[in-house]
């Protein structure tokens, strides 16, 4: 009986906590990302540190660290009707930041799913 309510429990949180994706947020795949950012006027967010920035980049990215004190107020300086992509190392950071970016208005929020790791990958 345990079993079958911690199951049931585990069940009904999952569920919660996948209805509350941000609907103005869309993850997409390497290739989605790359067409996505070559054909718009956009802003592209790296949210690493510098030091993961200075290692390597994706092109024309501006660079606002997630953990820097000042992250809110270096995003509430973009513009937020404008789309906005963003990405990190591995895509666990810029799913946090989406939701931030969310939370302060902008309107279309674009997550590049696997982050610059997944990215390298496909541009050797």
């Amino acid at each position: 009986m345990k079993h079958i309510l911690t199951i049931l429990v585990m069940t009904i949180f999952t569920l919660s906590c996948t209805s509350k994706k941000d609907s103005n947020v869309i993850v997409l795949n390497v290739l989605e990302f790359k067409k996505e950012i070559l054909n718009q006027d956009i802003q592209l967010i790296d949210v690493r540190t510098s030091k993961e920035f200075n290692q390597g980049h994706i092109s024309n990215a501006k660079s606002i660290d997630y953990f820097s004190s000042s992250f809110k107020t270096e995003l509430n300086q973009l513009n937020k009707e404008k789309p906005v992509y963003i990405y990190c190392r591995s895509g666990k950071r810029s799913g946090k930041a989406s939701k931030i970016f969310s939370e302060l208005g902008f309107k279309k929020i674009y997550d590049l799913n696997g982050g610059y790791l997944a990215w390298s990958k496909e541009n050797k």
